[in-house]
């Protein structure tokens, strides 16, 4: 059905143009990759003059809520800034591979707060200086400068607020492809332009990073572990490499996510904080994924006037995170048998995972990963793939939400799959493939 038809845009002005299909995705009746109409057809449903549509599009485009332009269209992107659509949901029925969240049995019990602890006053400063030196503590031993720290509500505020200090509208920022869908959405709510840069089981490629930063972007933003389409980590080499590429574009700003910490199941080998290079630079470690996804909180390590100007732009928002939160993690943190129960929780993930990666092997089913609860196998169909593994009862995540010009496949959240279930899963996603031929070698 044609989209006027379905839902009329109105509006004589840019703005008011722009408003109305805001309005409709708003509503829902425009949905996520609906095609809108061509500049021309719609000047002419309206009529404007096609720059007036232009330029509503235009609008549209920059606050994240289309992608796309000329030949190809401007399509509704998947998860716009002005709905809930923000992650995949699971099939009634089926079982839960898509979320990529921890597995809630892994994680620690919350402790029993004190009744009568001090409450945090105005002026006070934004870290909990216990939080503050147990950040110091844990992010040090990694290697990792500890001179600047910022604790912002999750990596994603994190990210949001240190891409703000560093760039302006329309430029460019280098993310992972298979990436992290959210991300990906942010840097286009943000006005920014994504450049996707591909990654194998060590993360980023180095020679395509160079690349892309020879061609020009303000910044970058790497998952040093537990990539979130892939489950890929860098190793000591791999780090070498990127840091030995950053160190030729120093006004590049990097962000390191590593969202995973503790429970990744491998090492971290960061590159800000440790090589000389990047001016601009931070190093985020939330601890969603290893003491609760309701925990909203990260650590931002990195150069003083990035943490200083993050800082500065919370204090006239939020102003800080909630001290009852920072003490509650500080507990945690401080917590040895927490320690054991982190411990125990990342050698848990790592077998889940070889376990998996194994049982779709024998199956002669290649599947990315090295860490983190995700893996990504690369098919021809991933919409029929994951439709035929809902059929069986698995609800897979196709793999268009997490790429941008990677070849298609189907993302795999394993945190809670164990050996055996990894075996019926294996079998039911051959059968899947047999069924439509898309496995590419």
């Amino acid at each position: 059905m044609n989209i006027l038809v379905r839902y009329r845009v109105q509006g004589s002005t840019a703005k008011e143009i722009s408003a109305s299909v805001e309005a409709g995705v708003r509503g829902g009746q425009l949905a996520p990759g609906e095609r809108l109409p061509a500049v021309r057809e719609l000047a002419d449903q309206l009529g404007v003059s096609p720059t007036t549509v232009a330029a509503a599009y235009g609008d549209l485009r920059r606050r994240g809520i289309t992608a796309g332009a000329g030949r190809a269209g401007t399509r509704v992107r998947g998860a716009p800034p002005v709905s809930s659509r923000g992650y995949l949901t699971v099939p009634a029925g089926t079982r839960d591979l898509i979320t990529g969240g921890p597995d809630p049995d892994l994680l620690p019990s919350l402790p029993a707060r004190p009744a009568a602890r001090p409450a945090r006053l105005y002026a006070q400063a934004p870290v909990s200086p216990r939080l503050q030196r147990l950040a110091a503590e844990q992010l040090a031993s990694d290697g990792i400068d500890t001179t600047s720290l910022m604790v912002t509500g999750g990596a994603l505020d994190g990210i949001e607020r240190v891409l703000a200090t560093w760039l302006t509208p329309s430029d460019r920022v280098i993310v992972e492809d298979p990436g992290h869908a959210v991300s990906f959405d942010l840097v286009a709510a943000m006005g920014y332009t994504a450049v996707a840069v591909p990654v194998d089981n060590l993360g980023l490629r180095p020679a395509e990073l160079a690349a892309a930063l020879t061609r020009g972007a303000g910044a970058v933003i790497m998952t040093p572990r537990a990539q979130a389409a892939t489950g890929a980590a860098w190793d000591a080499d791999r780090a070498a490499e990127i840091g030995a590429v950053l160190r030729r574009f120093p006004s590049v700003g990097v962000i390191e996510d590593d969202h995973a910490g503790p429970v990744a199941g491998v090492p971290v080998f960061p590159v800000s904080g440790r090589f000389p290079g990047p001016g601009r630079w931070v190093v985020i470690r939330s601890v969603s994924k290893s003491l609760g996804p309701d925990l909203r909180l990260a650590v931002l390590a990195g150069d003083e006037a990035t943490i200083a100007r993050v800082a500065g732009r919370q204090a006239l928002g939020t102003g800080w995170v909630s001290y009852l939160l920072q003490e509650l993690v500080a507990d945690l943190w401080a917590d040895p048998s927490v320690a054991r129960v982190l411990r125990t929780a990342a050698q848990a993930y790592a077998r889940r995972g070889a376990a998996l990666r194994s049982a779709l092997r024998d199956h002669g089913i290649a599947a990315s990963g090295r860490s983190g609860f995700t893996c990504w196998v690369r098919v021809s169909d991933e919409d029929g793939v994951a439709s035929s593994l809902a059929e069986a009862g698995w609800a897979v995540a196709p793999g268009q939400r997490f790429r941008i010009a990677a070849p298609p496949g189907v993302r795999i959240s394993f945190a809670t799959l164990e050996a055996d279930d990894a075996v019926l899963f294996a079998a039911d996603f051959a059968r899947a493939l047999r069924q439509r031929p898309s496995r590419l070698d």
